[in-house]
Protein backbone atom coordinates (compact mmCIF):
# COMPACT_ATOMS: atom_id res chain seq x y z
CA UNK A 1 0.00 0.00 0.00
CA UNK A 2 1.17 3.53 -0.66
CA UNK A 3 2.25 5.40 1.70
CA UNK A 4 -0.33 8.39 1.99
CA UNK A 5 0.03 11.79 2.14
CA UNK A 6 -0.52 14.46 5.15
CA UNK A 7 -4.23 15.27 3.75
CA UNK A 8 -5.06 11.88 3.14
CA UNK A 9 -3.79 10.52 6.29
CA UNK A 10 -5.76 13.48 8.36
CA UNK A 11 -8.69 12.22 6.38
CA UNK A 12 -8.66 8.83 6.76
CA UNK A 13 -7.81 9.47 10.54
CA UNK A 14 -10.76 11.29 10.93
CA UNK A 15 -12.77 9.04 9.29
CA UNK A 16 -11.80 6.34 11.67
CA UNK A 17 -12.86 8.03 14.54
CA UNK A 18 -15.97 9.41 13.47
CA UNK A 19 -17.03 5.82 12.84
CA UNK A 20 -15.64 4.37 16.41
CA UNK A 21 -17.47 7.38 17.36
CA UNK A 22 -20.80 6.49 15.38
CA UNK A 23 -20.30 2.45 16.30
CA UNK A 24 -20.32 4.31 20.38
CA UNK A 25 -23.30 6.55 19.50
CA UNK A 26 -26.20 4.74 21.26
CA UNK A 27 -25.41 3.59 24.68
CA UNK A 28 -25.97 -0.13 26.02
CA UNK A 29 -27.67 -1.10 29.20
CA UNK A 30 -26.82 -3.84 32.13
CA UNK A 31 -28.86 -6.37 29.90
CA UNK A 32 -26.75 -6.00 27.13
CA UNK A 33 -23.44 -5.76 29.19
CA UNK A 34 -25.03 -9.12 30.43
CA UNK A 35 -25.31 -10.93 27.06
CA UNK A 36 -21.74 -9.55 25.85
CA UNK A 37 -20.47 -10.83 28.80
CA UNK A 38 -21.75 -14.25 28.41
CA UNK A 39 -20.29 -14.21 24.57
CA UNK A 40 -17.06 -13.43 25.36
CA UNK A 41 -16.91 -16.24 27.43
CA UNK A 42 -18.54 -18.82 25.04
CA UNK A 43 -15.65 -17.27 22.43
CA UNK A 44 -18.56 -15.90 20.31
CA UNK A 45 -18.99 -12.39 18.57
CA UNK A 46 -21.50 -10.53 19.31
CA UNK A 47 -22.72 -7.41 17.06
CA UNK A 48 -21.46 -4.05 17.73
CA UNK A 49 -23.77 -1.46 19.53
CA UNK A 50 -23.82 0.75 16.56
CA UNK A 51 -24.81 -2.31 14.58
CA UNK A 52 -27.00 -3.41 16.99
CA UNK A 53 -28.51 0.17 17.20
CA UNK A 54 -28.99 -0.08 13.11
CA UNK A 55 -30.70 -3.03 13.82
CA UNK A 56 -33.23 -1.54 15.97
CA UNK A 57 -33.90 1.54 13.93
CA UNK A 58 -34.44 -0.43 10.73
CA UNK A 59 -37.14 -2.85 12.91
CA UNK A 60 -38.78 0.17 13.92
CA UNK A 61 -38.88 2.21 10.06
CA UNK A 62 -40.00 -1.05 8.93
CA UNK A 63 -42.96 -1.10 12.11
CA UNK A 64 -41.52 -4.82 11.86
CA UNK A 65 -43.92 -7.14 13.61
CA UNK A 66 -42.69 -10.56 12.76
CA UNK A 67 -39.07 -10.71 12.25
CA UNK A 68 -36.36 -13.85 11.41
CA UNK A 69 -32.88 -14.19 12.85
CA UNK A 70 -30.39 -16.45 11.78
CA UNK A 71 -27.94 -16.65 14.91
CA UNK A 72 -29.43 -16.24 18.01
CA UNK A 73 -25.91 -16.27 20.31
CA UNK A 74 -26.35 -14.79 23.59
CA UNK A 75 -29.30 -12.58 22.43
CA UNK A 76 -26.85 -9.32 21.60
CA UNK A 77 -28.71 -8.78 18.27
CA UNK A 78 -32.24 -9.92 19.35
CA UNK A 79 -32.76 -7.29 22.10
CA UNK A 80 -31.70 -4.70 19.52
CA UNK A 81 -34.37 -6.40 17.36
CA UNK A 82 -37.06 -6.77 19.47
CA UNK A 83 -36.70 -2.80 21.13
CA UNK A 84 -37.11 -1.44 17.68
CA UNK A 85 -39.91 -3.86 16.55
CA UNK A 86 -43.69 -3.45 17.74
CA UNK A 87 -45.09 -4.01 21.33
CA UNK A 88 -46.86 -6.58 20.03
CA UNK A 89 -43.88 -8.26 17.84
CA UNK A 90 -42.67 -11.41 17.67
CA UNK A 91 -39.08 -12.16 17.04
CA UNK A 92 -37.99 -16.07 16.10
CA UNK A 93 -34.10 -17.12 16.22
CA UNK A 94 -32.57 -19.91 15.40
CA UNK A 95 -29.34 -21.00 16.23
CA UNK A 96 -27.13 -24.38 16.33
CA UNK A 97 -26.67 -24.19 20.22
CA UNK A 98 -29.37 -24.50 22.09
CA UNK A 99 -27.34 -23.79 25.08
CA UNK A 100 -26.27 -20.07 23.99
CA UNK A 101 -30.51 -19.80 23.31
CA UNK A 102 -30.29 -20.66 26.96
CA UNK A 103 -28.27 -17.44 27.68
CA UNK A 104 -30.77 -15.43 25.11
CA UNK A 105 -33.87 -16.26 26.82
CA UNK A 106 -32.31 -14.99 30.29
CA UNK A 107 -30.64 -11.77 28.34
CA UNK A 108 -34.46 -10.79 26.91
CA UNK A 109 -35.97 -10.98 30.62
CA UNK A 110 -33.55 -9.14 32.07
CA UNK A 111 -34.26 -6.67 29.15
CA UNK A 112 -37.96 -6.59 30.13
CA UNK A 113 -39.32 -8.65 27.06
CA UNK A 114 -41.94 -11.32 27.86
CA UNK A 115 -41.53 -14.81 27.42
CA UNK A 116 -44.24 -14.79 24.06
CA UNK A 117 -42.19 -11.92 22.27
CA UNK A 118 -39.50 -14.60 21.15
CA UNK A 119 -39.79 -18.18 19.79
CA UNK A 120 -36.52 -20.18 19.60
CA UNK A 121 -35.86 -22.90 17.10
CA UNK A 122 -32.71 -24.95 18.03
CA UNK A 123 -31.63 -26.45 14.88
CA UNK A 124 -29.05 -25.36 11.38
CA UNK A 125 -30.83 -22.40 9.74
CA UNK A 126 -31.15 -24.15 6.09
CA UNK A 127 -33.45 -27.03 8.03
CA UNK A 128 -35.70 -24.28 9.97
CA UNK A 129 -36.17 -21.62 7.55
CA UNK A 130 -38.07 -23.80 4.63
CA UNK A 131 -40.76 -24.46 7.56
CA UNK A 132 -41.12 -20.54 7.93
CA UNK A 133 -44.45 -18.89 6.19
CA UNK A 134 -43.71 -17.32 2.65
CA UNK A 135 -44.09 -13.98 2.75
CA UNK A 136 -44.46 -13.32 6.42
CA UNK A 137 -41.67 -11.34 7.76
CA UNK A 138 -40.75 -7.86 7.76
CA UNK A 139 -37.37 -8.49 8.24
CA UNK A 140 -34.64 -10.99 8.46
CA UNK A 141 -31.49 -10.78 10.12
CA UNK A 142 -28.45 -12.97 9.16
CA UNK A 143 -25.90 -13.49 11.23
CA UNK A 144 -25.11 -17.39 10.78
CA UNK A 145 -22.52 -19.70 8.08
CA UNK A 146 -20.74 -17.04 6.37
CA UNK A 147 -20.84 -19.99 3.70
CA UNK A 148 -24.60 -20.10 3.64
CA UNK A 149 -24.74 -16.90 3.47
CA UNK A 150 -26.15 -17.32 -0.64
CA UNK A 151 -29.10 -20.01 0.51
CA UNK A 152 -29.60 -17.78 3.68
CA UNK A 153 -30.72 -14.65 0.73
CA UNK A 154 -32.64 -16.92 -1.58
CA UNK A 155 -34.60 -18.44 2.16
CA UNK A 156 -34.94 -14.94 2.99
CA UNK A 157 -36.84 -13.54 -0.45
CA UNK A 158 -39.31 -15.71 0.02
CA UNK A 159 -39.88 -15.47 3.84
CA UNK A 160 -40.21 -10.98 3.20
CA UNK A 161 -43.41 -9.48 2.56
CA UNK A 162 -42.46 -6.73 -0.20
CA UNK A 163 -41.15 -4.14 1.15
CA UNK A 164 -39.61 -6.22 3.82
CA UNK A 165 -35.79 -5.91 4.28
CA UNK A 166 -33.07 -8.38 4.87
CA UNK A 167 -29.96 -7.47 6.83
CA UNK A 168 -26.55 -9.46 6.62
CA UNK A 169 -24.11 -8.84 9.61
CA UNK A 170 -20.21 -9.09 8.96
CA UNK A 171 -19.87 -8.67 5.46
CA UNK A 172 -16.19 -6.87 5.57
CA UNK A 173 -14.82 -9.99 7.28
CA UNK A 174 -12.39 -7.94 8.72
CA UNK A 175 -11.44 -6.32 5.83
CA UNK A 176 -10.40 -9.53 4.06
CA UNK A 177 -13.42 -8.81 1.67
CA UNK A 178 -11.35 -5.76 0.05
CA UNK A 179 -8.19 -7.50 0.54
CA UNK A 180 -6.84 -7.93 -2.84
CA UNK A 181 -5.04 -11.31 -1.04
CA UNK A 182 -6.20 -14.99 -2.02
CA UNK A 183 -8.96 -15.54 0.81
CA UNK A 184 -10.69 -18.68 2.04
CA UNK A 185 -13.58 -19.88 0.53
CA UNK A 186 -16.02 -17.53 3.31
CA UNK A 187 -14.94 -14.30 1.93
CA UNK A 188 -15.23 -15.40 -1.48
CA UNK A 189 -18.86 -16.23 -0.58
CA UNK A 190 -19.39 -12.90 0.55
CA UNK A 191 -18.12 -11.17 -2.06
CA UNK A 192 -20.35 -12.94 -4.18
CA UNK A 193 -23.60 -12.16 -2.02
CA UNK A 194 -22.47 -8.61 -2.32
CA UNK A 195 -22.51 -8.46 -5.47
CA UNK A 196 -25.96 -10.48 -5.95
CA UNK A 197 -27.57 -8.12 -4.08
CA UNK A 198 -25.84 -4.88 -5.44
CA UNK A 199 -27.19 -6.48 -9.20
CA UNK A 200 -30.07 -7.75 -7.90
CA UNK A 201 -33.64 -6.18 -9.66
CA UNK A 202 -35.48 -6.95 -6.90
CA UNK A 203 -33.96 -5.37 -4.16
CA UNK A 204 -33.07 -2.21 -2.86
CA UNK A 205 -29.82 -2.09 -1.15
CA UNK A 206 -27.22 -0.36 0.90
CA UNK A 207 -23.87 -0.92 2.87
CA UNK A 208 -23.44 0.48 6.04
CA UNK A 209 -20.26 1.04 7.35
CA UNK A 210 -21.15 -0.01 10.91
CA UNK A 211 -19.50 -2.88 13.08
CA UNK A 212 -18.02 -5.26 10.52
CA UNK A 213 -20.19 -4.28 7.94
CA UNK A 214 -23.95 -4.59 7.77
CA UNK A 215 -25.69 -5.38 4.25
CA UNK A 216 -29.50 -4.07 4.27
CA UNK A 217 -31.64 -4.68 1.44
CA UNK A 218 -35.59 -3.66 1.10
CA UNK A 219 -37.22 -6.50 -1.07
CA UNK A 220 -39.52 -4.27 -3.65
CA UNK A 221 -42.98 -4.70 -4.03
Amino acid sequence: MRQLRGQERDITGNRQTSWAFADAFVAEDEALHWARDRAREAGLRSVSAGTGAALRLLAAAADAKVVAEIGTGTGVSGIHLLRGMRPDGVLTTVDTEPEMQQFARQAFREAGFTGNRARFIPGRALDVLPRLADGGYDLVFCDGDRLECLDYLAESLRLLRPGGLVCFEGVFTNGRTVDSAAQPTEVLRVRELLRTVRESTVLQSSLLPVGDGLLCAVKRG
